[in-house]
């Protein structure tokens, strides 16, 4: 039986961890997930300003144009407060947040306690899609205090299929 898992990688901090998605748990944004990962794609990662211990990783809008899987998502296996080592696949309408013409998909890497989604637009539940594996969260963790003291990054996620 194999998994279906993301793998997450930043050179700048040695972050490099697998997560494994939640299939039965947020299909519906798992499969948005997997279908944008078609190719392994270069994302812009910064440390989050409102939601605590959580590098931000939005998918930039062009990655999304035309595409017809680029739709509104539901919130499935939704949370307010990420637990360490939760992947968590945020959406935002278009025009919502500060007006932006586009709709926001936002993968939250979340490594430490206290995490919330309180934006300044308020509480907005995500689907946590995937779990980074237990034995990785410690090397998660100092990786990401490492992107958060360094500064902005790019965030490399690719699928990987796990036998």
């Amino acid at each position: 039986m194999s998994t279906r898992a993301l793998r997450i990688t930043e050179p700048g901090s040695a972050l490099s961890v697998t997560a494994v998605l939640l299939d039965g748990k947020a299909p519906d944004n798992v499969e948005f997930l997997w279908t944008y990962l078609a190719e392994p794609r270069i994302v812009p990662g910064i440390h989050a300003m409102w939601t605590g211990p959580e590098i931000s990783c939005p998918i930039p809008p062009d990655h999304l144009v035309g595409q017809e899987w680029a739709n509104p998502l539901p919130a499935e296996n939704a949370t307010l407060t990420p637990q360490p080592g939760d992947i968590v696949l945020s959406y935002v309408p278009a025009r919502v947040w500060g007006g932006s013409p586009n709709p926001i998909f936002d993968i939250g890497l979340f490594y430490g306690q206290g995490a919330r989604l309180l934006f300044p637009i308020g509480w907005l539940p995500g689907s946590v899609v995937a779990q980074v594996r237990p034995e990785e969260r410690e090397h998660f963790a100092a990786a990401c205090g490492e992107i958060r003291r360094n500064g902005a990054c790019d965030v490399t996620l690719a699928r990987i299929t796990e036998v």
